[in-house]
């Protein structure tokens, strides 16, 4: 693999042209500062806090409190490198692809961009999955099947409202992030009352988790944690829709993830005051859970429920934006056939993504329980934060810069990446498994497809 020092110095000026072409284009209607946190919000809490906690808790038990917090630092280092990646390529919809295929070219943009393609599609069903098994909580139906039925109601509706126009789902997300914080806020004052009236501190939840306690424990909980950081990209597949431009974008980024740090670790050390983490399992809807464990008055049952169904809604909303439109920035640059390349410029929207990564959602849902689910995800997602990693150390390396720059560079980079690496560990090695297998099927693919597009073999040197 070659880097073109020529095309990759004109990276901001392609981008620039692409502001008259299809994703620029002038009926873009921008959305402000607040509603871009608001969608990176909405992406990042649902599929953590409401979902995935309960997870994260049974695995490490307290130790998930340290690990969330680990785990935030990582995303806030992440957000800085993709605040200054997006205000390189304001106009990339691909975010962590588009970082790729800019930096290194198509065969590593190829296959990042379709292992986060199909993570992205992945935490769809994940998120929507969640979202059915509260609303299963809600009516007391105890059969799985009703919650993969509703999970795919969930995601043929919200297709409809994406395909409808971006600013709208995005201004309908705005307003679902504020009912579900008000809803975290009263579960937290709730369980903070409880406990002041009982006049006794719950020491006794505070206990390992299934995996144990220390380093191990943190590492086995850190990718469902990670899954649930990672909303934040969404924000850089639509950097030149927010007022103010790629700063603006930026500090959204990295709002949006500092918020999620306080609220997650507020959530899950109440989730601890209510209920011991062995009790918690790979259940779908663990805050309702530790409400009917305290026999919590059935109308703040309720409110959760609702909150939860709120936020659940709203991720995966934010989801299906995400990889719609990643999808189609793949299909732009020639890596995936014309269907994928259908773009509404009016509504701005991706409108064959969104209908593929909908019906590919649905059909994820018959993979396994939430955590199989999440942990496909996973993967793809953390190969997605490397290679990003790597994007703006080349980019840096060649005295390319945009509106925003990361501070304490490099060595808050050289961070992110031993991290990563470290938290690759964290993945099931059945999953981690089929990942590796992955990689190696769309390296084959691509090769097959590049060379029998030439009429001889290419052959490129790698050192002199």
């Amino acid at each position: 693999m070659v880097n073109n020092k020529a095309n990759t110095n004109n990276v901001l000026a392609n981008n620039k042209d692409n502001s008259s072409s299809k994703i620029g284009n002038k009926n873009y209607k921008k959305i402000t500062f607040w509603t871009a946190v608001a969608v990176s919000l909405g992406a990042i809490i649902g599929s953590g806090i409401f979902v995935l906690s309960g997870t994260a808790i049974y695995l490490a038990g307290w130790s998930a409190l340290t690990a969330f917090i680990l785990v935030g630092v990582l995303a806030i280092i992440l957000a800085l490198e993709i605040g200054e990646l997006g205000s390189i390529m304001p106009h990339a919809k691909g975010a962590a692809y588009s970082f790729a295929y800019e930096a290194f070219g198509s065969e590593l943009g190829f296959m990042t961009g379709l292992l986060y393609y199909f993570s992205s599609v992945t935490a769809v069903s994940t998120i929507a999955l969640g979202f059915g098994s509260y609303l299963s909580s809600m009516f007391n139906i105890s059969s799985s099947v009703w919650s993969i039925a509703f999970a795919m109601v969930l995601i043929f509706l919200l297709s409809i409202i994406n395909i409808s126009g971006f600013k709208k789902a995005a201004n309908v997300d705005k307003w679902l992030v504020i009912a579900k914080m008000a809803a975290l806020a009263i579960f937290v004052v709730f369980a903070i009352l409880l406990i002041f009236k009982s006049g006794k501190f719950p020491m006794q939840n505070f206990t390992p988790g299934h995996d144990g306690v220390g380093i191990s424990a943190i590492f086995a909980s850190s990718v469902i944690i990670l899954f649930a950081y990672s909303g934040f990209q969404t924000i850089s597949s639509f950097t030149s829709n927010v007022e103010g431009g790629p700063k603006n974008a930026a500090k959204a980024i990295l709002m949006s993830v500092v918020l999620s740090i306080i609220i997650y670790v507020l959530v899950v050390f109440t989730m601890l005051l209510l209920m011991p983490p062995k009790f918690y399992g790979m259940s779908a809807d663990p805050i309702s859970l530790a409400l009917k464990s305290v026999s919590a008055p059935s109308w703040l049952i309720y409110i959760i429920d609702i909150g939860a169904l709120i936020a659940t809604v709203s991720a995966t909303l934010a989801m299906l934006i995400r990889s719609s439109r990643l999808m189609y920035q793949i299909s732009s640059d020639k890596l995936l056939p014309k269907i994928a390349r259908s773009f509404n410029t009016r509504k701005d929207v991706a409108v064959n993504g969104t209908i593929i990564s909908a019906i590919i959602g649905i059909a994820m849902l018959f993979a396994g329980n939430i955590y199989v689910i999440a942990s496909i995800s996973m993967f793809g997602i953390l190969f997605a934060y490397l290679i990003s990693s790597f994007s703006l150390i080349h980019f840096r390396r060649l005295k390319i810069y945009g509106e925003f720059k990361m501070p304490y560079y490099p060595y808050l980079t050289l961070i992110a990446i031993s991290l990563i690496l470290l938290f690759m560990f964290g993945i099931p090695k059945n999953v981690l498994s089929v990942s590796i297998i992955s990689i190696l099927l769309l390296f084959i693919i691509y090769y097959f497809l590049r060379e029998s597009k030439e009429k001889k073999p290419v052959r490129i040197k790698l050192f002199k």
